[in-house]
């Protein structure tokens, strides 16, 4: 796959980023979302230098990013479970329908 260069923003310095073709909007979108927290976070706590302040973005989307794929599993869980169910139950009706005919 062909690289692009793409130049973003964050911490209100310009960096050159080579990302993969067709994914230039993604890597723009996350510059912003992080350049949105980066304000977010240095309103709400008392950190005293550009790199404290990414270091503790970089944690907070970490900690973010966890409890989404957490979240993730849960859910794929609970709708496995339910597959499951629903598979019994159609085995079940299957079953009782033979019987019936037999």
């Amino acid at each position: 796959m062909s690289q692009h260069s793409v130049t973003i923003e964050v911490a209100n310095r310009r960096l050159k980023i080579s990302c993969p073709s067709g994914q230039e909007s993604s890597l723009l979108l996350a510059a912003e979302e992080l350049n949105q927290r980066l304000l977010t976070d240095s309103k709400t706590c008392s950190i005293k230098t550009p790199e404290q302040s990414l270091v503790m973005t970089a944690l907070n989307l970490s900690n973010d990013l966890l409890a989404a794929r957490k979240e993730l599993i849960d859910e794929r869980a609970a709708l496995q479970s339910k597959i499951d169910l629903l598979q019994a139950t159609i085995k079940q009706a299957v079953i009782s329908e033979y019987l019936k005919k037999a």
